[in-house]
């Protein structure tokens, strides 16, 4: 099913440019029973609510999935995923942000470039979606792969044309252990900033990004500022207490207030590059500025509640695979010497998860992801954010990867997309997504630098927020 040969993609778009139906989308006929009818009939798939969005059908379902692929007969959970219905003659993309599932309408961008349909769906062990009694063993890649499989092997039937697999970050990763599982499912892969922290204890990648990302101006302003936090740890420390008081908020896991202040301070610059921009570095605070205006900007960027036993408890099952399977980075903090009071040793994902359940980390996950995607990528399209600290470790391609591609958008943060690349790149990229959804236009096998998007700007469906995702910091 997967990498058909490309005259058979070239004539199918001849003779219907991208197979439009002639009825409205999402329409039944007399032939076919209504799109939702279809949907429920899959065994083990439940309608949570259907929400109208003009030009599609959205659906929240539960699935049910066992809680162990490898032994099915050992009980089952209830997974939720999301459905965009466009056209049962639209090709699908499965997104993931590997994380919760959004229950409202949005598209990811490969799915407004080949204008089709998206399923989404919810990673295990994220609420509502964990089996209970939750056996947190069988929260690791494979699992969660199998998730995917059994997804789209119900639904292909009903969506029969081209599939892609997307997502960004942890969804970016995600599609990629997917591919790497199941590389016989999708007609393409489209992973935005994916981190590959192939061996966990060799970071210096990392540190070599933060000597020289943006300018020196604006290194030396949020290092200061990282500092002036630490060196005010008493009065800076005594808001946060007072915050904390206010919003009930306790530290039970991280173990006390003090612990989850200077890992929120630690986070600090690696949040400013992941969600800021160069243009940003004109807002950072001086070093004299007042306790509160330092305060109130290390707020803004890291955030005081994410280490919080109520920030950090949505997050337990990303923490639990960092430190079991998927690694962890490690930054020195040179200008911060003899300020920090807990060290790098104390800040690892074992720090962030309940010390009821055990941890265990496995060094051969990542090297075997590596190892295939280097040598096995078929239709793969990694894109990074130049300045994203999480590009420092990329996925890269050697001999034996085909039709795959690594490309960084320039100036770009952890938001990174197609639409970011230089222009040559980015038409090259839309063509080919274009191209392994099965949709291209014969001008755009013609001639790349004429591809764009297939559908519309939606400004609603299409918003490119950046999701607040966990960082680890030493």
């Amino acid at each position: 099913m997967r990498k058909a040969l490309r005259w058979l993609l070239s004539f199918a778009v001849l003779i219907g440019t991208v197979g439009i139906s002639s009825a409205p989308a999402g329409a039944a006929t007399a032939a076919e029973p209504d799109i939702k009818d279809r949907i429920l009939a899959i065994p083990g798939m439940s309608l949570i609510e259907e929400k109208p969005y003009t030009g599609y059908r959205y659906f929240v379902l539960n699935y049910t999935q066992p809680v162990d692929h490898r032994h099915p007969s050992k009980g089952t959970f209830k997974q939720r995923i999301t459905l965009l219905h466009k056209d049962t003659n639209r090709p699908t993309v499965f997104f993931t942000s590997g994380y919760n599932v959004s229950t409202n309408p949005s598209r990811s961008e490969p799915t407004r470039i080949v204008d089709g349909n998206q399923v989404s769906m919810e990673y295990r062990f994220f609420t509502p979606s964990r089996p209970s009694p939750a056996d947190w063993s069988k929260l690791d890649i494979k699992q969660a792969a199998s998730d995917q499989h059994r997804i789209f092997t119900a639904l292909k039937k009903i969506y029969s044309k081209n599939w892609l697999s997307t997502g960004g970050s942890k969804g970016g990763m995600t599609a990629t252990y997917y591919e790497r599982h199941f590389p016989r499912d999708m007609d393409g892969v489209v992973a935005y900033v994916a981190p590959n922290d192939v061996v966990n204890n060799e970071d210096s990648a990392y540190d070599r990004f933060f000597r020289n990302v943006g300018t020196r101006e604006c290194r030396d302003k949020l290092n200061a500022v990282q500092r002036e936090a630490l060196e005010r740890r008493v009065p800076l420390r005594a808001k946060y207490q007072e915050w904390a008081t206010a919003n009930d908020a306790t530290f039970q896991t991280i173990g006390t207030l003090d612990k989850a202040y200077e890992s929120t301070v630690l986070d600090f610059v690696w949040a400013f590059w992941q969600y800021s921009l160069v243009a940003d570095c004109a807002a950072v605070p001086a070093a004299d500025a007042s306790d509160q205006e330092i305060y109130d900007y290390v707020d803004s960027i890291s955030g005081f509640s994410a280490y919080t036993d109520q920030g950090l408890n949505t997050y337990t099952p990303y923490y639990y695979q960092a430190g079991t399977q998927m690694g962890a980075p490690m930054v020195k903090y040179p200008h911060l010497k003899g300020l920090m009071e807990y060290g790098p040793e104390y800040f690892t994902p074992r720090a962030y998860v309940p010390r009821e359940i055990p941890m265990k980390f496995d060094p051969d996950a990542m090297r075997d992801v590596d190892n295939w995607v280097r040598h096995n990528a078929d239709r793969m399209l990694f894109v990074y954010g130049q300045n994203d600290p999480w590009g420092a470790e990329p996925f890269r391609l050697s001999r034996g990867a085909r039709d795959s591609y690594v490309y960084t958008a320039p100036g770009a943060n952890h938001g990174a997309n197609v639409a970011g690349l230089v222009p040559a790149e980015q038409a090259k990229a839309t063509a080919e997504i274009l191209e392994w959804a099965g949709v291209a236009p014969a001008a755009v096998q013609q001639d790349t630098a004429k591809a764009k998007p297939l559908a519309k700007f939606d400004a609603k469906l299409d918003k490119s927020d950046i999701e607040r995702e966990p960082m680890l910091r030493p």
